[in-house]
């Protein structure tokens, strides 16, 4: 297969990855579905004991490591009340924004007794009835989960079996389009969950064994901060962030290409890794751009503010609202690939 052929593939894996709700705190059977497509692959993957996937791609200088990470958990919700009229106040879960989530269709997943429907929606959001309805500030005080079923007490919810700490999975909404266009919510990271399947799926079939040892972990809990910080192995020397690259104005990546970060929101990314992306992308015509990130955090932020001594990067396909309804094209996810499979050779 050719390299851009491998974009199909990674597609269809975010596909199904987006159809397994995964917020933070609420991430074992996605974990475990991303495990098995690594198995079917060839590899011998496995959870780690906070609950990501770690996986051995090969390669033949193990003191000279490197690590490719994504995360596989996403923004959501948890509730915080049940309130007297039977709805559910909801505490955010990473960085949720309930101004791009209202009237969104959820899942609430409860310990005991299964799922249930619902919308969050603003209180009060009849526009016939609420004549504050535009001038209402969208917050989490204002808003709340409105269950479809036949509630209208705390009493009634509760005997349903939902309480507090039951998790609240917002619809991801995913589209592809005749024009490459990939939307949904959390692109952020599964998008990069994806791609990483796609580069381990390359190494098999053309029997590539890298000169240098290459691991993939797909963290869990990178959303509140703590995703990359432990499962780094002895000899890793490198960890790339593979997350999403921001899209939107004063910076330069479009959904098309592959960003590079040389900054963000926690300092620079080392510099003799900045410099190699940007050489390898000149050289072999991969449409990439050089960003700075101003409210941005990774896991490799995160791993070495942990006491890991490694040098440190951050990639990913150009990602348009980021944390809402997000949008990249499969340009983006090919450029990145092909960056990948380049820095790693």
């Amino acid at each position: 297969m050719e390299i851009k052929e491998y974009v199909d593939y990674i597609v269809e894996e975010v596909k199904k990855i987006m159809a397994i709700n995964s917020p933070t705190g609420y991430t074992k059977e996605v974990a475990n579905f991303v495990v098995d497509e690594y198995k079917k692959l060839g590899y011998d993957a496995s959870l780690t004991v906070k609950g990501g996937v770690f996986v051995d791609l090969g390669g033949e200088d193990v003191d000279d490591g490197l690590v490719l990470a994504a995360h596989i958990d996403t923004l959501g919700g948890i509730v915080s009340q049940i309130k007297s009229n039977g709805r559910l106040k909801v505490s955010p879960l990473g960085g949720m924004n309930p101004n791009n989530a209202e009237a969104e269709t959820v899942k609430i997943m409860t310990r005991f007794a299964g799922e249930f429907d619902g919308t969050f929606q603003l209180n009060n959001a009849s526009i016939h009835v609420n004549g504050d309805y535009d001038d209402t500030k969208r917050s989490w005080d204002n808003m709340e989960v409105v269950i479809d079923e036949d509630v209208k007490s705390k009493e009634d919810t509760e005997k349903l079996g939902i309480m507090v700490g039951d998790f609240v999975c917002f619809n991801p909404r995913t589209t592809v389009t005749s024009s490459g266009y990939i939307k949904s919510r959390f692109l952020d990271d599964k998008l990069s969950v994806g791609i990483l399947l796609g580069y381990a799926k390359y190494l098999k079939d053309n029997k590539i064994t890298p000169k240098r040892r290459i691991y993939n972990h797909i963290t869990v809990y990178e959303e509140v901060g703590h995703g990359g910080a432990a499962s780094v192995p002895d000899g890793v020397k490198e960890m790339i962030s593979v997350d999403m690259g921001c899209v939107g104005e004063g910076l330069n990546c479009t959904e098309k290409q592959v960003s590079i970060c040389a900054k963000d929101s926690r300092g620079p990314y080392n510099y003799d890794v900045v410099t190699k992306m940007i050489k390898l992308s000149k050289e072999n015509d991969i449409d990439f751009a050089v960003d700075i990130y101003p409210f941005y955090g990774s896991d490799v932020d995160v791993a070495l503010g942990a006491g890991h001594d490694i040098k440190h990067g951050l990639i990913g396909a150009g990602v348009y609202a980021s944390h809402g309804y997000e949008r990249s094209h499969k340009d983006g996810v090919l450029n990145t690939l092909k960056l990948i499979i380049e820095y790693c050779k």
